[in-house]
């Protein structure tokens, strides 16, 4: 989750809302991609989550990456809470899951460079104060009760409301972790098109990455888990949002929907302050209970932007967010699905071809089958699989018509890093599939054996 914004100052017209969105737009030479992902650290010996301080540490992580590799440090009063180097974050999520906010970047082959880079300082810094760390969409075995809260002001505020608006809030905050890309648009109409494209195949995505079968240390009954989570959580910030697909949705409408949804906090002089359940509409007339008489900045408004949840969102940029967490190779395939989808124009009417005639129902429940089901999913009569080969299909045209090459020319462009995805649909089976086999066959039930075997 996110780190405090720098949006800038006074909002002084309503105007300034959606002329923050719009400043995101880039001409398509100066599009980017930026990948985020989060992972789990245990102890090697017991296997339990690592806690924020000690030997064996989030913090003994934080500070050997800083040391070693020249990290910048994050703090929030005493606490080292994330590092930055280079365009890049490392943050920490709720129950100190590790996350990596890559830089924006102009390739794919360069953003999975910076993944593999970050792993393996990780791994060196983890192997050497007795760590591991595992990619998966949900933890396994871990109970609510184990799992630590990371000291940040922001997190505090939100565990002590989500019980208020849903039943999975503090299994999404401390149990969950997710893979997202961050892409760029060129102008209003080109925002339109990519969120409802994102928004519509997100359930294949969901399916594609689908990691998180067991929770409480057994089967779930789903294959994404953490996609289950969302859908439980707080309807006022999540879901697949019907109004992004209305005539007249742009800029101004997402604007009128983010003012909608309640607000966590609003960060002074390094602190959280509470402002949960409040309006952003009243903090713009200077009623908002938390400061009276004060009136919000930009910042403020990037803070919020920030607390709102659904399966993709905007923000100056648009974040895909339907992905489980998962393996090494998959961390690359994400931003090249959506990458070959939405970076080539072609490709982008292709992908919207396939999705403009679902209705709001439909597109819910392809959210609810990729979750339950992954590519078994049958809602109506599109089979999720043979949806997924076809999405595949019109990512890897767009990714040739892109042409970037890597390895210094040896690689023609991007398309092998879909090989995965491709592998998925061919033998339909995705890494949820893979896990439950190993449980119900070689594990003997032991789900403890994820640990050791898919360990980064």
């Amino acid at each position: 989750m996110s780190i405090p914004q720098s949006g800038g100052g006074p909002i002084e017209r309503h105007e300034q809302l959606a002329e923050y969105l719009a400043d995101g737009c880039k001409p398509k030479e100066d599009w980017r991609i930026g990948t985020e992902h989060e992972k789990f650290g245990y102890c090697k010996d017991t296997l339990n989550p690592i806690p924020y301080e000690g030997e064996r540490s989030v913090l003994a992580v934080l500070e050997g990456l800083r040391d070693s590799y020249g990290w910048q440090p994050i703090t929030e009063g005493e606490y080292l809470i994330g590092l930055q180097k280079d365009g890049a974050n490392v943050s920490l999520e709720p129950g100190g899951q590790l996350e990596l906010s890559g830089a924006p970047l102009e390739t794919i082959h360069e953003t999975c460079d910076e993944v593999n880079t970050h792993l393996r300082e990780v791994k060196d810094i983890a192997d050497k104060v007795g760590v591991g760390f595992i990619g998966l969409g949900a933890a396994p075995i871990w109970t609510h009760d184990q799992m630590p809260m990371m000291p940040k002001g922001r997190y505090k505020l939100m565990n002590e409301y989500m019980d208020r608006v849903g039943t999975m809030g503090k299994t999404m905050m401390y149990r969950t972790c997710t893979v997202q890309v961050n892409l760029d648009f060129a102008t209003e109409a080109d925002m339109v098109q990519k969120m409802r494209v994102a928004l519509a195949l997100q359930p294949v995505a969901t399916a594609l990455f689908a990691n998180s079968p067991f929770i409480d240390g057994k089967p779930n009954g789903h294959k994404s888990w953490r996609s289950r989570v969302w859908r439980d959580l707080d309807p006022a910030r999540t879901g697949m949002l019907p109004f992004v697909f209305e005539d007249g949705f742009g800029f101004e409408a997402w604007v009128q929907y983010a003012l909608d949804v309640p607000m966590y906090f609003v960060y002074r002089d390094g602190k959280y302050i509470d402002a949960l359940g409040q309006s952003f509409r009243d903090f713009m007339k200077g009623e908002l209970p938390a400061l009276p008489g004060e009136t919000p900045t930009l910042s403020d408004w990037a803070d919020h932007l920030t607390t709102i949840f659904p399966e993709a969102r905007v923000k100056k940029f648009i974040e895909m967010r339907g992905a489980d967490g998962g393996p090494w190779r998959r961390l690359c395939a994400l931003p090249a699905l959506w990458v070959g989808l939405t970076y080539d124009q072609t490709a982008l009417d292709a992908a919207w071809d396939l999705a403009k005639g679902w209705d709001a129902e439909t597109r819910e429940a392809l959210r609810v089958g990729a979750s339950e089901q992954a590519l078994d999913a049958q809602v109506g009569n599109i089979n999720m699989r043979d949806l997924a080969r076809q999405v595949l299909d019109i990512a890897r045209e767009g990714l040739k018509a892109r042409a970037k090459p890597g390895a210094g020319g040896m690689i023609p462009d991007e398309r092998h890093f879909l090989h995965a995805l491709e592998d998925s649909v061919e033998d339909g089976r995705v890494p949820a599939d893979e896990l439950l086999q190993r449980y119900h066959g070689g594990w003997d039930g032991d789900i403890s054996r994820i640990y050791a075997e898919y360990c980064y």
